[in-house]
């Protein structure tokens, strides 16, 4: 994961942008992006974009962010993956007309493809990702969402200046922010356990909703539009068996997996030992000439409320041939990630799967992991 940050003077009067704070924004998410960070502010000092690196397809220095295209009009920056980005970079290169400067970075064909569509372009990309983009012809900022919201993308506007980022604290690192509580959210969480989009539980801070794109123009009109919603791709399975349906289901699933094993870094599978990261082990292991790299994790004791599914993982390591990882933890782990978990949570989650998911990250990143695949979503989609 990669971490963006960018302020834009909607108000003229509020003169440039404020070069240190851009950097004290994009710095404070150093854990997001440790390859390196950079930033861009406009010869008009209006706009400044700011970037921390995670890099995971092309790893060279030409794919670094800020990107621009050609003449300099159009400035990006982009956190996620875009999964099909050779298939769209393909069809760019087929049309013509486009300046390539990298071998195959998708932030790259995010521009060419914004410069060929503009806005529509998303309609295009499969993938995860919040990106920002600067179009100095029709000077407006663009913010966008991947479809579900995977990419975190939180915007504030005060006193004439937009400020956007990955992370709620490289907002507050404008001094001038208030702290304060937005009690509608705060209901929302003791209610659902979470914050929806796109308030937040800052007040004055919010979140862009999974799906939508929020353009800002430089007199300061905000149109939010909803470019993707799940019910428009939908349509009801009549006349079909359920062994037809599994067949479908296998087919999206195996596609999904191949497609996330695109990278340039080596890529591992948390394995829990349940249905969804077993499932999702065995598809990694197709056509693999190398055994696959799993990781997992569980708990010292015996508690009543907590069974250990960590030999169930072992059985599916052993099935998929793959080279197996596993952690113990202990209360005392527990307890003292608290102080971090606080630290690098913007909003309270009301799951303590983010504790696991934190020390087997931990356990991949030790072995030489820099990207992994997980089961997460399985039971959204199909309990």
């Amino acid at each position: 994961m990669c971490g963006i940050a960018g302020i834009y003077h909607i108000d003229a009067t509020c003169g440039p942008v404020d070069g240190p704070l851009l950097e004290r924004m994009r710095d404070t998410m150093v854990h997001r992006g440790p390859d390196g960070g950079r930033s861009w502010i406009a010869e008009d000092g209006r706009i400044g974009l700011s970037f921390r690196r995670l890099a995971i397809i092309d790893l060279s220095t030409a794919a670094m962010q800020p990107m621009s295209d050609e003449d300099g009009s159009i400035h990006l920056v982009f956190n996620g993956e875009i999964y099909n980005h050779a298939e769209v970079r393909a069809e760019l290169e087929a049309l013509g007309g486009h300046q390539w400067q990298t071998d195959h970075s998708d932030t790259e064909m995010i521009v060419h493809a914004y410069e060929e569509w503009g806005i529509d372009c998303l309609q295009k990309f499969r993938g995860m990702f919040a990106i920002a983009i600067w179009d100095s012809r029709q000077q407006a900022l663009w913010l966008v969402r991947d479809r579900i919201g995977i990419k975190p993308l939180y915007y504030t506007m005060r006193n004439g200046r937009l400020l956007f980022a990955s992370e709620i604290k490289a907002l507050l690192q404008d001094a001038s922010l208030p702290r304060a509580v937005h009690e509608e959210s705060f209901y929302h969480y003791l209610s659902f356990l979470t914050t929806p989009a796109p308030q937040t539980l800052f007040d004055g801070i919010r979140k862009l909703p999974g799906g939508c794109w929020l353009r800002i123009d430089v007199d300061g009109r905000m149109r939010e539009e909803r470019y993707w919603e799940v019910w428009d791709h939908t349509k009801p399975l009549t006349g079909v068996s359920e062994d037809e349906i599994a067949e479908m289901i296998r087919a999206e699933l195996r596609s999904a997996v191949r497609y996330r094993k695109v990278s340039d870094v080596p890529v591992g599978v948390f394995l829990s030992g349940g249905i969804d990261s077993s499932t999702n082990a065995a598809l990694f292991s197709e056509g693999e000439s190398q055994p696959i790299r799993t990781f997992s994790i569980g708990y010292q004791g015996e508690y009543a409320s907590y069974q250990n599914e960590l030999h169930y993982a072992r059985q599916m390591a052993e099935v998929v041939g793959a080279e197996y990882h596993e952690l113990l933890l202990t209360q005392d782990d527990l307890l003292d990630f608290l102080p971090q978990m606080v630290q690098l949570q913007d909003e309270p989650i009301a799951d303590p799967v983010c504790v696991p998911v934190y020390y087997v990250s931990k356990l991949a990143r030790d072995n030489g992991m820099v990207v992994c695949q997980v089961g997460e979503g399985a039971d959204e989609l199909f309990w």
